[in-house]
């Protein structure tokens, strides 16, 4: 796991290489008081821990008080969390700050949003590594936070034969031959037809991929894997179609969307008192 200290460095450098020459011009360094975030919307929290840590690299001197954790569902127009401590800090942090919570929220409320149409059924919604470098270990957190659950967390986790991997071993049973002869890890494969579908279960895989096939296909598909063999669908699996999918019995839905395309929600902090200013 990477460590939350290394983007927070590279989020403030980024964004403050020559420090902040608004608040520093300000001369605010004597001056202390509090804020609060707010919800702007409806959303799942995820990401207090690197929003605390953003403020502690600035000045560890800034207090937070949360009043919800990380998979709360929160209110819009409800207090998030209280800072209290220098005001020249809370300002430096806030933009980064707020930068990674709004993110990570997103992608827990989104998570959640897919969630809530298959909770009827067996069906768990997986991410994919479809993740922003350096974020993906807070990312995998905030689906989490969202109610899924997370595929394997890099290309050292686990073993998924792709469509490129297939064509490159000169089939499918070749390139499952071929990594069994290497690692005795599991093995999942994407399938793109009920020919392959057929072949991996022959072949006794672990889980089997259906890729972008329709629901017809994975229908059909269903009725030839044995028990003891995991499915998961994939490819086009948008929030107004998963409920489907998941009622013709998979077992995992994977979905890319809620890492690569969930809005950032809307937060805002907002400085609630400041004390009189001392002699700079």
């Amino acid at each position: 796991m990477i460590s939350i200290s290394r983007p927070v460095q590279i989020a403030i450098q980024e964004d403050m290489p020559g420090g902040d020459i608004t608040t520093d011009g300000l001369k605010l360094k004597d001056r202390r008081g509090l804020a609060r975030v707010i919800a702007k919307e409806d959303l799942v929290l995820s990401g207090t821990a690197i929003f605390s840590e953003t403020f502690r690299a600035i000045d560890p001197s800034v207090a937070i008080e949360w009043q919800f954790t990380d998979g709360a569902f929160v209110l819009n127009g409800q207090t998030v969390c209280l800072l209290r401590g220098p005001i020249h800090a809370i300002l430096k942090g806030e933009r980064v700050a707020l930068n990674f919570l709004g993110h990570l929220s997103g992608i827990a409320s989104l998570t959640r949003c897919y969630v809530e149409q298959v909770k009827h059924t067996k069906t768990k919604i997986l991410d994919t590594r479809k993740t922003l470098p350096g974020l993906r270990d807070l990312e995998k957190a905030a689906v989490r936070h969202g109610g899924g659950h997370n595929h394997r967390m890099n290309l050292s986790d686990g073993v998924l034969i792709k469509e490129n991997h297939i064509s490159l071993a000169g089939g499918l049973k070749a390139a499952i031959e071929r990594v069994r002869n290497e690692t005795a890890l599991p093995i999942e494969i994407e399938v793109r037809n009920l020919a392959e579908v057929r072949e991996a279960v022959d072949l006794k895989v672990w889980r089997i991929l259906l890729d972008n096939m329709s629901n017809n296909e994975m229908r059909e598909a269903l009725n030839f894997v044995h028990a003891g063999i995991e499915t998961e669908a994939s490819g086009n699996m948008t929030l107004e179609r998963v409920r489907e999918v998941a009622e013709l019995g998979v077992d995992y839905i994977s979905v890319g969307a809620i890492t690569h395309s969930a809005p950032c929600t809307d937060l805002s902090l907002l400085l609630e008192s400041v004390d009189a200013p001392g002699v700079d």
